[in-house]
């Protein structure tokens, strides 16, 4: 196992810069997801961690040692690509064995190594077994467990479960967070899914343009978004945003004066998350009418406009409204977000 960090971490292309300082510490031990949209950075920030990417300037440190020069093979690193990058031709068992073809061990050694990877994945009645006549969720346990093989001091995984289906996303994910319980070893895995940031990592490294826009937990960023890029990418449904005027111990919003201190005056804009905006029987902060009705079982998502701005609210999935009431909307104050003009968070 061993500590992460980046010092000042920029990467361009010729005159094209893509990786604007970056700036993180990963604890020994800890599960860090680095997530964002398409293009914002975090697959060529782990492909610089993991020696395939040149490093423009700054530092890559791997167990308090500056790995900047090192082959990939030399820097204690394993990596899970999203492709599995498994050999057809080969059985598992020789997949998995070979992350130890450079290996010192004995071949008895070598061998007892492979089946307790075996075991530890569920795939010991597999290990005679070519990839084709294995499940795409088995297919990536053996490209984990080469990785493994090696018992390296840092997993990287690039969006190893992107080519799966819902099911056996969740499993895999279920099966990874397992892992690394068991293991202990520290791990950097990339996502664009926000679903699989919140339900694995201890933190989060939220990534936008080539720059960190908030680390934190799960429930730091959920609950405590830095800015309205986290807040909208962190969640699903996205949080609802409303313009709004703060006077120190109220905002006003969509017609609507609430108590809420904000030590501000002038337009905000306001952030409810849909968890927070419930359809109630009793008076409401809003009122609006229903357009669209999503049901999901227990609950209902129900799609208000309120003078002509549309929010997702929830609604009860036993007994959802009609399309096209008139409903009122209830919101805790204390859980309404409020972001600055420059769309930073007011705390």
């Amino acid at each position: 196992m061993a500590t992460v960090a980046l010092r000042n971490l920029v990467k361009a292309y010729g005159k094209t810069e893509v990786l604007h300082g970056i700036n993180l510490e990963v604890a020994d031990g800890e599960f860090v997801v680095f997530v964002g949209p398409s293009g914002c950075g975090k697959s060529t920030t782990l492909r610089m961690i993991a020696g395939l990417e040149d490093v423009s300037s700054g530092e890559v440190q791997i167990g308090g040692k500056t790995v900047n020069h090192l082959e990939p093979k030399d820097r204690d690193i394993a990596m899970v690509f999203q492709n599995y990058a498994i050999y057809p031709h080969m059985s598992v068992r020789k997949n998995i064995g070979f992350g130890l073809r450079t290996s010192k061990m004995s071949k008895p050694d070598k061998a007892k190594r492979i089946e307790e990877v075996g075991a530890i994945l569920s795939m010991t009645d597999y290990l005679d077994r070519k990839p084709a006549q294995l499940s795409g969720g088995q297919r990536q346990r053996v490209a984990i467990g080469r990785a493994m093989v090696r018992d390296p001091a840092v997993f990287l995984f690039d969006e190893p479960l992107s080519n799966l289906d819902a099911q056996l996303r969740a499993q895999m994910r279920l099966e990874i967070k397992k892992l690394h319980q068991r293991m202990g070893t520290t791990i950097i895995f990339v996502t664009h899914d926000q679903v699989e940031a919140m339900t694995m990592a201890d933190r989060i490294v939220i990534m936008k343009d080539g720059f960190i826009q908030q680390i934190g937990t799960p429930s730091e960023v959920f609950h405590q978004p830095a800015n309205i890029f986290v807040a909208q990418f962190i969640g699903a449904p996205s949080m609802n945003m409303l313009q709004g005027q703060a006077q120190g111990d109220s905002v006003t919003v969509a017609g609507r004066s609430i108590a809420r201190a904000t030590g501000q005056t002038g337009a905000v804009t306001v952030g409810i998350r849909p968890d927070d905006l419930r359809v109630t029987d009793g008076p409401g902060s809003f009122e609006g009418r229903i357009s669209v009705l999503e049901p999901l079982g227990a609950e209902t998502l129900a799609y208000v406009d309120i003078g002509g701005v549309e929010v997702v609210a929830r609604a009860d999935g036993r007994t959802p409204p009609a399309l096209g009431a008139m409903v009122q909307l209830a919101v805790d104050p204390a859980n309404l977000h409020l972001f600055g003009a420059d769309g930073v968070a007011i705390r």
